[in-house]
Formats: structure tokens, sequence, C-alpha cells
């Protein structure tokens, strides 16, 4: 039960407060302390090129170094709030950049899977659509290559050799 004060709704009286909402700034507060945890990943260039403040970089330098859990915990607190003193913006498109380029130079690593796995599973139909894709192929002796890694158990000498011709042939392409 919420009691009245002379009659009036409780916080009536209260004045308002400027500035965003005590929620608003936590979660503020956690979003810049995880934008600072991403920046431990970064390489030593990457991190200088991004022309942070020193005491930022020496926290997050010591925090790759630090192994008790706690004390990590701590160091990230204080990385969140040494990053309150940045502007997050350009840090974000740092890392968007790196995320795109990490995407684009896995992308040859997935379709050579892709084509391993098609491969293995469809036998001569698949080796013909990879012909149309790659007209230059030896059909031969990639039919030698798919029959022998089909013959194999999953996993075995014959379908990684499959693999890493495939991400040779990818790797070659524009």
């Amino acid at each position: 039960m919420q009691r009245r004060f002379n009659g009036e709704e409780p916080g009536a009286g209260a004045p308002e407060s400027e500035g965003p909402s005590k929620s608003a700034r936590k979660r503020a507060a956690h979003e810049l302390q995880s934008l600072g945890e991403q920046l431990l990943g970064l390489r030593e260039a990457e991190l200088a090129a991004l022309e942070l403040p020193e005491p930022l970089c020496e926290a997050i330098r010591l925090a790759r170094r630090i192994r008790s859990r706690g004390a990590l915990a701590r160091q990230r607190q204080y990385i969140g709030k040494l990053m309150r003193g940045v502007d997050p913006a350009p840090i974000r498109a740092a890392l968007e950049a790196r995320h795109a380029a990490d995407v684009r130079a896995g992308e040859p690593f997935r379709q050579a899977e892709a084509w391993r796995t098609r491969l293995l599973a469809q036998g001569p139909e698949a080796l013909e659509a990879l012909v149309r894709v790659h007209p230059q192929l030896d059909r031969a002796q990639w039919a030698e290559r798919v029959a022998q890694a089909q013959r194999e158990q999953p996993g075995g000498h014959a379908a990684r050799e499959l693999f890493r011709a495939l991400r040779a042939l990818f790797a070659t392409m524009p």
C-alpha cells in the first residue's frame, strides 16, 4: 500500500529529472563495456590505428595478459569506464569493417566446403555442375578425386585432399 502525503500522488511533487533514465544509462554503459571487450580481440596494429587514448590502450593490453577470471572481469569493467570518454562511432565502424573483411576472407572456405559436400553426396551430377562453373577443370582427374573420397570413410585423407583442391580452385577465382 502506498502512502499519500498531503493528499498528493506519490512522486507528484518530485522534480522532473533531466537526461536519460537510469536504465538507459546502464544500457549505454554495458554497450560501451561490450565494445571495449571487442577491442581485446584486435591485433596491436589495428588497435594503434584506432588512435585511442593511451590509458585505454594500456588497459586493453593489460587485460590481454590477465588470466584470473575475477581480475579480468574487473579489468573489463575498467575498460568500460574508460570507454565512456571516447567517441564509440569510429570504433564501431572499424570493428564492422574488420568483421566484413573476416566474412569475405572465409567465403572461399565455405564455398569449398559446400562443393565438397555436394560432390561427395551427388557424385557425377555435382562434378558436371562444377565443370560448368569451371570449364578448365580436368574432368577425369576430378572424377578420380571424387570417387576416391566417396570410397573411403568420412573425413578421410582423400576427402581432405578434395577440399584442398577445391580451396585452391576457388582461391584462383577473381
